[in-house]
């Protein structure tokens, strides 16, 4: 869409619109009161750690530091609504199948334990003893132990993740699919084969040092809010934010903070976007390797005054692979395939290049295509190229989405554990865990639907609804002897059963959490490393809920195969758990239980960061790649999936999108107005979508809207988990295993009504 076509001016991101929007929230929730006490607490020294994003908080919060998303997270948690056993023994499985994801979890929580019996199709209340032991008997009567599958949420504790990954291992698995499998896996494979760290390698406190921000692949505006705070200041300091995104999200180009009267009251925000370049779906690579063209260039045009010499002599390899497989690749394929002009991409370049300190951020709009570790991997070598790994305002930031997903995998939620972690962890507990590489988050799903798994949890998550492939995904659960999921409200996993079915509610992070020694707090990493605890101070929503860590210690105290760990005295005494994390993971941990108790926790570190390259070669390594060819069969457009505004992962808030002009429904599908044009389609159309793969399945949805929006021409975008459903579960990234959600290859076309709709 040209900028003649653009709508009138609108509103800029956050502002009354977001003060309202969160008001709103916490009344239709029935947390008006509850929520706002809890908010007080919220990213606290004292409190609890937001359940939403991932994004640190300052050493030293405000007063208020949480976003409108964190608030919604909040209230979501704190809500009035409860779904007890008198909900289930009136709403058949069946019947529950037929509602929408929004519907479901609006119920309310979940207040006691429940087990599924086929013959009524309902879920019944259940004793904790007796849900344990059912548990346990599948698992001590599996005939081999990876034919159980532990799956985790990235919201799950420090804590509870030690003990659950130790409950699988001591059974004799690696089996921990978790949600970095769909996320950012691709970045942790590109930045450990690059500079030896699966981690980004910044800390909050470079944004106020960096020159230069790119931002890539990412929303901020809605999926992390707070983000825009440091965008904000680094802009009106003078920094160049260059944003490379499909469709033209109204965070990156104004953002007014709801905590500024004065532009709220005006009306205007600050620009954040000093170069916007809306690069094609799966584009990215192309762009960043024209960015790398014009770096390269600038060196060749001022010999020794462009790259970082030094740093590359002494720290890096492969350049001279890498140099020629960017001079090789021509103009002509970076414009086709990014969808950019040289004349824009030589311009990003000069910015990088006149910065002196850059940083340069991406999350899932990179990682979710085939060649995405190839493209984290161009970005690091943009980084290196001048020495922008390991200084004050510089570095790499993948914006991880889940509240505590990096620390699950320091701790021990893998599927590919390293050798040294396995032998302290089995020197600590006296036992030899496996060795092998267990299932990934695809591998479980094939593993189900193939009978290779017969067990699976769910520690937090709604495992169906965030998996690709849909139908697939639900039919392999449902072949399962027993699923259970830990939970604090109903969702679109509890309506699959298996042979049998638990649904284990469990304590949210607003709530208070008691055990044998007193009240408790868990710990959280957020994406900068930085590990602090956290605090509920919540009544519980009912007195029959667990703790993740009691809910993980109940099941290994039932299970003859783990019954010989103390699990009493760890979950007695969450103090305990982590003399344990550090026994095993010293070099990280030291002193743990000591320094949570620093206001803003403690940062765990970063080789990279200290130019200290734990890599195959020792070094920082220039990794070359080569330009896709995306052309797509003609007819055919580049699906990419994303949330809504009111939206947290698979969670639905509410029904809107108000940054994309959506009110009432998610069956929308964003289009460009020539593309439709092209088809004999029009604006407000509804549209059936179908998905091509070569695996001779079909899929598609039916009766999505189509809305004209500022998005390249050949590309489309529409909801997850909406159309997760349309994502071959053979759709992967190299390496990776990272589905496909950004990049389906669609046909759309007029909606045919079936006789006596």
């Amino acid at each position: 869409m040209s900028d003649s076509k653009q709508r009138p001016r609108e509103p800029p991101a956050g502002g009354l619109g977001a003060l309202l929007s969160t008001a709103q929230r916490l009344a239709r929730d029935g947390a008006a009161l509850s929520g706002a006490r809890s908010l007080a607490h919220v990213n606290q020294p004292d409190g609890f750690d937001c359940p939403g994003c991932a994004w640190p908080e300052p050493r030293s919060p405000s007063r208020l530091e949480f976003c409108e998303n964190g608030a919604k997270a909040v209230a979501f948690e704190a809500t009035g609504k409860r779904a007890g056993p008198k909900f289930f023994a009136a709403h058949t499985v069946a019947s529950l199948r037929e509602q929408s994801d929004h519907w479901l979890e609006a119920q309310g929580r979940l207040t006691h334990p429940l087990r599924y019996d086929r013959e009524s199709d309902t879920y019944e209340p259940v004793s904790w003893a007796d849900a344990f032991s059912q548990i346990a008997a599948e698992l001590d009567g599996l005939d081999d132990p990876n034919q159980a599958i532990f799956y985790t949420s990235g919201r799950t504790s420090n804590e509870a993740a030690f003990l659950y990954q130790l409950l699988g291992r001591k059974l004799g698995t690696n089996n921990f699919p978790d949600c970095s499998n769909m996320c950012h896996e691709s970045s942790g494979v590109g930045l450990s084969e690059s500079i030896g760290i699966a981690k980004g390698t910044i800390t909050l406190e470079d944004f106020e040092h960096a020159d230069a921000i790119f931002v890539i692949g990412q929303n901020p505006g809605t999926n992390h809010p707070r983000m825009l705070t440091e965008l904000q200041a680094a802009r009106r300091r003078g920094a160049q934010i260059v944003s490379l995104n499909p469709l033209r999200e109204r965070a990156l180009v104004e953002f007014a903070h709801p905590k500024s009267p004065w532009e709220m009251l005006r009306g205007r925000g600050t620009p954040i976007s000093t170069q916007y370049l809306q690069v094609v779906v799966g584009g990215d690579l192309a762009a960043l390797t024209g960015i790398a063209k014009a770096v390269l260039a600038a060196e060749k045009a001022a010999p020794g005054n462009v790259l970082d010499h030094e740093f590359i002599q002494n720290h890096t390899t492969g350049l001279d692979e890498y140099v020629r497989r960017v001079d090789d690749t021509s103009w002509e394929l970076v414009e086709r395939e990014s969808g950019l002009l040289r004349v824009d991409l030589e311009e990003a370049a000069r910015v990088y290049v006149e910065a002196d300190s850059v940083i340069a951020c991406w999350a899932m709009g990179l990682t979710q295509h085939r060649h995405a570790v190839a493209t984290i991997q161009q970005i690091a070598n943009l980084l290196l190229l001048r020495g922008n790994v390991g200084r004050a305002g510089a570095g790499a930031c993948p914006v991880r989405g889940h509240s505590n997903v990096q620390g699950d995998r320091t701790v021990g939620i893998t599927e590919q554990p390293t050798a040294s972690f396995l032998e302290r962890l089995g020197a600590e507990f006296s036992f030899s865990p496996p060795t092998n590489h267990g299932f990934d988050t695809v591998g479980a799903i094939e593993a189900m639907a193939e009978g290779r798994a017969r067990l699976f949890m769910g520690m937090g998550g709604n495992f169906v609804a965030a998996s690709p492939d849909t139908e697939y995904t639900a039919a392999a659960l449902a072949r399962c002897d027993l699923t259970v999921h830990v939970s604090t409200k109903l969702n679109r996993s509890h309506t699959v059963v298996g042979r049998g079915a638990l649904i284990l509610p469990c304590l949210g992070r607003t709530e208070r959490d008691e055990q044998a020694s007193g009240p408790q707090k868990v710990t959280v990493e957020d994406s900068m490393s930085v590990v602090h605890a956290s605090r509920g101070s919540n009544d519980p929503a009912s007195d029959q809920l667990r703790s993740e860590p009691a809910i993980v210690a109940g099941i290994g105290r039932a299970t003859a195969k783990t019954r010989d760990i103390d699990w009493g005295e760890l979950v007695g005494d969450y103090g305990r758990i982590r003399e344990r994390i550090e026994r095993v993971l010293p070099a990280l941990f030291g002193n743990f239980n000591a320094r949570i108790e620093r206001p803003g926790g403690f940062y765990l570190g970063n080789s990279a960061r200290e130019r200290t390259w734990n890599t195959a070669t020792g070094t920082a390594r220039f990794i070359p790649a080569s330009v896709p060819d995306l052309t797509l069969p003609a007819g055919q457009l580049r699906l990419m999936t994303m949330r809504s505004h009111d939206q947290f992962n698979t969670t639905i808030y509410e029904l809107d999108d108000r940054y994309r002009g959506v009110q009432g429904s998610r069956d929308i599908v964003f289009l460009n107005e020539d593309d439709l044009r092209d088809r004999g389609l029009a604006d407000g159309d509804l549209l059936d979508l179908e998905s091509h793969f070569d695996d001779g399945r079909k899929r598609m949805v039916c009766k999505f809207r189509a809305m004209v929006y500022d998005i390249p021409r050949g590309c489309a975008a529409g909801y997850f988990p909406e159309l997760n459903s349309l994502v071959a579960v053979t759709s992967f990234a190299d390496r990776s295993r990272t589905p496909t959600s950004k990049f389906i290859p669609i046909t759309v076309r007029a909606s045919v009504d079936e006789p006596g709709d």
